[in-house]
């Protein structure tokens, strides 16, 4: 399958293949396919281009996930990395915490994703400008968890 896309001053070109042929060799459990994503992406207002291959195991069968689909879950895949990782590393600035000792840094992150959770139940797609309105006044918080 290839796919063109040009979004964000990027065009790209990707590929999805997928096979069964390696399930035998692959020792992963419930592997159904292997396949193979190639990326060539330029970046229009200089001219840049970047080339990548990633290779994956599923456990979809190709009867329920042919390469388009394969794709498709790839992708859905990088949306968790924007909406939740990005909001940690960059809003919540995670990577200068220094808690670091006993189970403080797992209960902190648990905190940051409930909160981000919370956030984007209630219809907040930016979650830094959220929490801004929210430490603006003690009472918003508890008024978003029905305190």
């Amino acid at each position: 399958m290839i796919q063109w896309e040009k979004a964000h001053g990027r065009i790209e070109k990707r590929v999805v293949q997928t096979s069964t042929v390696l399930n035998d060799y692959v020792d992963f459990p419930h592997v159904h396919q292997v396949f193979r994503i190639e990326r060539s992406v330029t970046i229009v207002s200089s001219g840049k281009r970047r080339h990548e291959v990633a290779f994956g195991v599923t456990s979809c069968h190709p009867e329920v996930a042919d390469p388009t689909r394969v794709g498709e879950l790839a992708r859905d895949h990088w949306g968790i990395e924007n909406k939740l990782h990005w909001v940690r590393d960059v809003v919540y600035d995670e990577d200068r915490s220094q808690i670091r000792s006993g189970r403080g840094a797992q209960a902190m992150a648990g905190l940051r994703n409930f909160s981000i959770s919370c956030l984007r139940l209630a219809g907040w797609e930016n979650i830094a400008r959220a929490l801004r309105f929210f430490a603006s006044d003690w009472r918003y918080p508890l008024t978003l968890l029905g305190i």
